[in-house]
């Protein structure tokens, strides 16, 4: 199977979406439309692969380049269609590269988040096999409302599209639709989108009158695709949310079937290239995005969200956002804990409730229990930190470097100010302030001097009866510690 050219329609606007973002960029299960697209027609191997471009054209163009450096990018002009799109992309081919092309070009548009290469194989293979000249790939629809009907001869074969506006009583009753995915020999294209037309509802050149053309030049067939969901196109935001929750439901099916247990897959949410080992939990409201990877028995969830993570083995995760970050076997982490970018975790430690985490290194067997900020850290084996402490890593202007020991005890509410560095088996006392380098086997407190001022009286209750102005401290105290110059002021 030799695939010429693959021509990918990104050109439209997405009006329904009603969104500042092109429509062939909306996300789905963690990927855009245009990405999952380039991916499916990359596995063809094409000769070449054009991406026709108009509303945002240059964003979507970069889009496709960050992807495939040399894909061949075309910009639609003015004149609406599908049709139009492929005039654009065959002029861009150029004559000599249709002359001499030995395979089908194939069509799609963009807005197919679920298209595969296997479903783009067997269109080819259909057209391949039957020697066709075109050969369109359909799907049957319960409720075919807003699709092009294929209409077909008395003898089964292909006859030709009819637009939704466009369709007839009679020919909107007909359940088998286009799905805008084509099959073309080249030089059967180049000469059947030369004479479009703009005689139709919406005055736009429709590529499925290229069709009517291309049956007088051979036989046109059509490939019904296995599955609907890899060929449901995207119109709006309610269509988008269809079939990213049936595709979300047969990615947990799967998981399930490979043997991880899934509570509740209807509020489960796995993108493509997350990977989970067996007998690990997912308990529900969990989102497990990007790159992530879960170890085995591990528990996570409930509402827990995790991106681009590696997850050991006898993890647990208590609702948590963690973001690409690296976690060790056998962690306790959360309730209600953020770990951002690069924090990392070895074997057997903890981040408790409320903790929050950003380029940290936590070797293994240390404790981060609970009420605590780690930025630009690294600890030690074996410490622990109080809870309420936090490493304070800005300046102002430039992030800078904790560093703590290990066998380390932290007090509560300690207040670590970077650049600094703790040594192996310090402790420090509950509040303590630590600004300078501490020794090993060192211990750190800060001497705060506790007031008390008896009989206090709040400011907006103050009169001259309970209160002496001059000398700033309540009439009831005067006597009882007139000499303690520690009680005046606020």
């Amino acid at each position: 199977m030799s695939v010429s050219a693959a021509i990918i329609l990104a050109a439209g606007e997405g009006v329904r979406m009603h969104s500042r973002t092109p429509k062939v960029l909306h996300t789905f299960a963690g990927k855009t439309f245009l990405s999952r697209i380039l991916s499916a027609v990359q596995g063809l191997k094409p000769g070449k692969i054009v991406v026709v471009v108009r509303h945002c054209g240059q964003q979507v163009a970069d889009a496709a380049r960050k992807q495939i450096p040399d894909v061949d990018i075309v910009q639609q002009d003015e004149i609406p269609g599908t049709g139009r799109a492929v005039q654009c992309a065959v002029t861009a081919l150029g004559s000599d590269f249709i002359r001499s092309a030995q395979g089908p070009i194939v069509v799609t548009a963009a807005d197919m988040p679920l298209l595969d290469t296997q479903t783009l194989s067997s269109l080819v293979s259909s057209h391949e096999s039957q020697h066709n000249t075109a050969t369109v790939l359909s799907m049957s629809l319960d409720q075919p409302f807003g699709y092009g009907r294929i209409v077909r001869a008395n003898d089964g074969s292909f006859e030709k599209i009819v637009e939704e506006r466009d369709a007839d009583d009679s020919e909107k009753k007909i359940t088998e639709v286009n799905t805008s995915v084509y099959a073309f020999d080249p030089h059967v294209l180049a000469d059947s989108i030369a004479h479009l037309n703009a005689n139709n509802d919406q005055k736009e050149f429709y590529l499925t009158d290229a069709l009517a053309a291309a049956r007088t030049s051979g036989h046109v067939g059509v490939c019904k695709a296995a599955d609907t969901l890899t060929v449901s196109g995207v119109n709006d935001r309610i269509q988008l949310a269809r079939l990213e929750k049936a595709y979300h439901l047969r990615i947990c099916e799967k998981w399930m079937r490979a043997g991880v247990t899934i509570d509740d897959p209807a509020t489960t949410w796995i993108d493509d290239d997350v990977v989970i080992g067996q007998d690990a939990e997912i308990l529900p409201g969990c989102f497990l995005k990007g790159s992530t990877k879960i170890g085995e028995g591990a528990i996570i969830g409930p509402y827990s969200t995790i991106t681009d993570t590696v997850i050991g083995e006898e993890t647990r995760v208590d609702r948590a956002v963690i973001e690409s970050s690296h976690i060790g076997a056998r962690v306790d982490i959360g309730p209600w804990t953020h770990m951002r970018f690069a924090s990392n975790f070895a074997d057997d430690t903890k981040a408790g409730a409320f903790v929050e985490t950003k380029n940290a290194t936590v070797d293994h067997g240390t404790k981060v229990p609970h009420l605590i900020y780690v930025g630009d850290t690294h600890i030690g084996h074996d410490s622990n930190l109080g809870g309420g402490t936090i490493t304070a890593n800005w300046d102002g202007k430039n992030k800078l470097h904790t560093e703590i020991g290990s066998g380390v005890h932290i007090g509560a509410g300690n207040m670590i100010v970077a650049p600094v560095t703790i040594g192996d088996n310090v402790t420090t006392g509950a509040g303590a302030v630590v600004r300078h380098e501490v020794h090993d086997q060192s211990l750190v407190f800060s001497e705060n001097t506790q007031h008390e001022v008896r009989n206090w009286i709040p400011r907006y209750e103050r009169t001259n009866e309970n209160w002496d102005f001059d000398k700033n401290m309540p009439r009831a105290d005067e006597k009882s510690d007139q000499s303690s110059q520690s009680h005046k002021g606020e």
